[in-house]
């Protein structure tokens, strides 16, 4: 069984691989069509065609597309992102002064939602049936159905406009104490709570009633086991798989929504200097950045699968 647990988180391995390289194609495939000319963006419009050829060829812009990828592709592998063509700086300079910001609000964010899903799908699959669980399951569902955007724009007018307790943008700059610092990433981490919670909270409690419903639970109950016992024992354990694929689908999602909500909230984020990347069609940021999100979404979903195998007792025999 060892073997056969080994040779399938290989095979995770090679296809998350496999599909890294796809997800490049794809990339700069997506970057190729944006609208507009980064050359002109540069020189304005009143650049003449002679400097426009110019910086077009000083670029390597006129090269082939797969000459570009290739290039492109070679230095990623390398460590090299490029530099910048609106900045004229390294792209990694400019990803390493923005990553640790968006890192550290989906860790905030994280840190908060999960124990939260958790602890509402556990108790409303224990009290299934009765007001609380209809109540936690009405939310979730409301949730679910309204866009990340309008959950910002909501929480904006109601803690910002209405009752004035929380500032609109959130700006490091001026944090020089925990409160501020609290002031500053309430509303983000408000706002992206709401949007990876609820399904981590349908899994949950999807998963642990399947359990509950299961053989081995009915025979702990039967012998005198207490409800307690019988969620964290036996019940939990179990559906560990679904809740963690659930945690990792939800937490990858978060990956996407923190680009809507940096850009609501004028957050200093990774994915804030995308969206300025494409606004000034700086190619080699764009697709340092995307590549970025898309990494971090097969980590989380490899991790998943790699914890749902290694949770199966028939592949831990």
């Amino acid at each position: 069984m060892r073997t056969v647990l080994f040779q399938l988180l290989v095979g995770r391995l090679a296809i998350g691989l496999a599909t890294l390289f796809i997800v490049a194609i794809v990339v700069f495939s997506a970057t190729m069509l944006l609208p507009g000319d980064v050359v002109e963006v540069l020189l304005g419009q009143a650049a003449t065609p002679e400097a426009i050829a110019g910086l077009r060829t000083a670029m390597h812009l006129d090269d082939p597309a797969p000459v570009r990828f290739v290039h492109w592709l070679m230095g990623l592998l390398q460590g090299d992102l490029g530099q910048s063509y609106v900045n004229n700086l390294p792209v990694a300079d400019l990803i390493a002064s923005r990553l640790p910001n968006t890192l550290r609000l989906a860790g905030v964010t994280a840190a908060i939602a999960i124990p939260l899903s958790l602890f509402l799908g556990i108790t409303a699959a224990v009290m299934r049936g009765t007001p609380y669980d209809r109540t936690v399951s009405i939310l979730t569902v409301a949730v679910i159905s309204v866009p990340e955007f309008m959950t910002a724009t909501l929480a904006v007018l109601f803690f910002s406009v209405w009752l004035g307790w929380l500032p609109a943008l959130s700006h490091l700059n001026h944090v020089d104490s925990i409160g501020d610092m609290m002031r500053v990433y309430a509303m983000p981490v408000i706002s992206l709570t709401f949007v990876v919670s609820a399904q981590m909270i349908r899994m949950t409690r999807a998963g642990v009633i399947e359990t509950l419903d299961s053989p081995y639970a009915e025979m702990a109950r039967l012998k005198g086991a207490s409800p307690a016992r019988v969620v964290l024992r036996h019940a939990l354990p179990n559906a560990l798989g679904p809740i963690v694929n659930a945690m990792a689908l939800s937490l990858s999602y978060l990956l996407g929504g923190v680009i809507i909500v940096e850009t609501i909230f004028n957050y200093p984020g990774i994915a804030r200097l995308m969206v300025d990347a494409v606004a000034t069609r700086d190619l080699p940021l764009i697709q340092s950045c995307a590549m970025i999100f898309c990494v971090g979404y097969l980590i989380l979903v490899m991790l998943a699968d790699i914890v749902a195998l290694m949770a199966n007792p028939k592949l831990r025999g």
